[in-house]
């Protein structure tokens, strides 16, 4: 087995929470509450979960788009929070980002061309004039988009097109890691298919390894090698795509696989049926984070927080009931 491109131990990330007339800190929101996880060099992990369960955060946290309380990030064998801004603008050639929102991730007021190629006009890559043009031709071809293109502002293209846009800017570095965060749910499915598509091709093309966070599980499924469930800041299991999708072990990710939409209405499942809504970040209940709404949960799951456990090769769960 490879050495992770990424590794990451132990992530938090704290708000605090002010009231009153002097502001005080009250209580701390965990978006990221001690997180573990790893990427090997070409690889596809998801990173799925309901909206607010800190997947955006996470991802941002491991990007230095914000900063974390606590943990540790390694990246490309570096200690990528020890980093000084100089060294950190130079270690993201090699990890970049696909924003969820295709609309507000372009700079209204650059023309395509621009946007495209400023990352290589950034780190220098190429020289300047014909050699970095020729680039950003090639890089809007590649992802299907028509280099006559290249003068018109982001207004005028669609929202698909707006996304491509975006993937070629990522990979305009050819970057050992992309943070793709969401970046098909902003668009009609026959353009999620369009982009997926073209994600994987790059894939192959480039070896680059994505990070891939979603919370449409029909869309993991077919995407990514590992997939990480997230729950209240914390992941609760994390297995091989194809054994967490046939086999999973935690009541959360039996839940969310329960809810994905079958197009045979004669099928039927098994009822997973989570009732009550997510607990607060700022006030999370004790033992187990996921017990107040388990169907399944014991004493002891109102008492003790369960480790994440390795129950199968490769499978963990954070869970008392799950069976090895």
């Amino acid at each position: 087995m490879s050495q992770p491109l990424l590794d990451v131990r132990d992530l938090v990330k704290r708000y605090p929470v002010r009231r009153g007339l002097f502001a005080r800190v009250s209580a701390w929101v965990r978006a990221v509450d001690g997180v573990s996880l790893a990427i090997r060099p070409g690889e596809t992990l998801a990173l799925v979960g309901e909206s607010g369960s800190g997947k955006t955060t996470l991802g941002r946290c491991i990007l230095r788009l914000l900063e974390p309380t606590s943990g540790s990030i390694r990246f490309d064998d570096s200690d990528f929070l020890a980093l000084s801004p100089r060294e950190l603008r130079r270690a993201r050639r090699n990890l970049q980002v696909v924003f969820q929102d295709p609309y507000g991730s372009l700079n209204p007021r650059m023309t395509v061309g621009a946007i495209v190629r400023e990352p290589l006009d950034i780190h220098r890559i190429g020289r300047r004039g014909a050699e970095r043009e020729g680039m950003v031709d090639a890089l809007l071809q590649r992802v299907g988009l028509d280099p006559s293109m290249k003068r018109r502002y982001p207004h005028a293209f669609s929202g698909g097109q707006r996304q491509r846009i975006g993937v070629a800017r990522a990979i305009a570095l050819r970057p050992k890691l992309i943070v793709a965060d969401e970046p098909v749910s902003a668009l009609d499915v026959s353009i999620q298919a369009q982009v997926i598509n073209l994600l994987i091709d790059l894939q192959e093309e480039y070896r680059c390894a994505y990070l891939f966070i979603a919370h449409d599980l029909a869309l993991v499924e077919r995407f990514a090698d590992r997939v990480a469930v997230m729950y209240l800041g914390r992941i609760v299991e994390t297995a091989p795509a194809r054994d967490l999708f046939t086999q999973p072990r935690h009541p959360y990710t039996k839940a969310l696989l329960q809810a994905i939409p079958v197009p045979d209405p004669e099928r039927v499942r098994d009822a997973a049926v989570v009732e009550g809504v997510v607990p607060s970040a700022a006030d999370l209940p004790p033992g187990c984070r996921f017990h107040p709404r388990c169907p399944i949960a014991v004493e002891a799951c109102r008492q003790e927080d369960p480790p994440l456990r390795e129950i199968a090769p490769g499978h963990f769960a954070a869970c008392h009931l799950a069976d090895g």
